[in-house]
């Protein structure tokens, strides 16, 4: 599944073209390095996204297969601290 696809079918965005922006800044990087969009997301890989808040970073759980339920979202991905 796409990187973008993956971020809004689990709820971390609301909208793919969000990140399609932060990817184009550089701002979203797959396992350390900076993703485009269309970039594969598979089970254990890291996601780290720069916020004005600080570095976000996800661990990729499963792979979901259509949209997910807010209260499902942990079953997809975990926050690394």
């Amino acid at each position: 599944m796409r990187i973008d696809q993956y971020l809004k079918k689990t709820l971390i965005f609301n909208k793919r073209a969000e990140v399609k922006a932060m990817c184009e800044r550089q701002l979203i990087k797959l396992n350390g390095r900076p993703s485009k969009p269309s970039k594969s997301v598979m089970t254990g890989d890291r996601i780290e996204i720069e916020t004005p808040h600080g570095i976000k970073q996800i661990k990729v759980l499963q792979i979901p297969t259509g949209n997910v339920r807010k209260d499902h979202t942990d079953l997809y991905y975990e926050e690394i601290q």
